[in-house]
């Protein structure tokens, strides 16, 4: 058995540094370094007083130390892991860039809907982007056998919308999961099923993302 320095030093560099980013920047909150709402994602702050790190930060914080959180952030280690250590093997700028395609896909979203109403109004789309990773390990390991909480086996394909239906039963808010399948699914079909079909792979990784 490794130990958790061993374990942590095999994680694979994208999935390690997103997860680690999260456990921080909660933690962080945690010891009350700083106040949630000024990482949130605020185009009016963004573009009157230039707060540009309100672009990215929002999507480090996955909520307070509790279940969802770290459900959220075993879903990182897991199947973020899983990815990057399967299709996007020695593919690391390629499991970055897609991660950067899904949060710019949500701020255009964002943009797009421009309503302070929640949940498209909510100003921490983290939950959204983890949730891609879930979309898109069920698409890449479709018929991989999953034991949901060791009750429910089911196949890779259905991991989503399985985890979609306990948040409608639990009560829990359905629109980040649901975000996180689109641009999942966008992405997903631009990478590999429009190319199969014939189409033009049109989003390559760009020069710029690889080290």
């Amino acid at each position: 058995m490794s130990t958790p320095g061993e374990y942590y030093r095999s994680l694979p560099p994208v999935s390690k540094t997103y997860g680690m980013a999260c456990l921080m920047t909660t933690g962080a909150l945690y010891l009350q370094l700083y106040k949630p709402w000024t990482i949130a994602l605020s185009y009016e702050l963004v573009f009157k007083l230039f707060q540009v790190w309100r672009i990215i930060t929002h999507f480090f914080f996955l909520g307070p130390f509790s279940f969802p959180f770290a459900f959220r952030l075993i879903i990182i280690a897991k199947y973020g892991v899983s990815l990057e250590r399967g299709p996007f093997d020695k593919r690391a700028a390629d499991y970055l860039w897609m991660l950067i395609f899904g949060a710019i896909s949500l701020l255009v979203i964002k943009t797009a809907t421009a309503t302070p109403i929640p949940p498209l109004g909510s100003p921490f789309m983290g939950p959204s982007l983890v949730f891609m990773i879930v979309y898109i390990w069920g698409r890449e390991f479709p018929n991989a056998r999953i034991n949901l909480y060791g009750v429910v086996s089911l196949k890779g394909f259905y991991l989503p919308w399985a985890m979609l239906a306990l948040d409608l039963i639990f009560g829990d808010p359905l629109m980040p999961d649901i975000l996180g399948m689109v641009v999942g699914h966008l992405y997903y079909f631009l990478t590999v099923l429009h190319p199969l079909s014939g189409g033009k792979f049109i989003l390559k990784t760009p020069l710029w993302v690889y080290p």
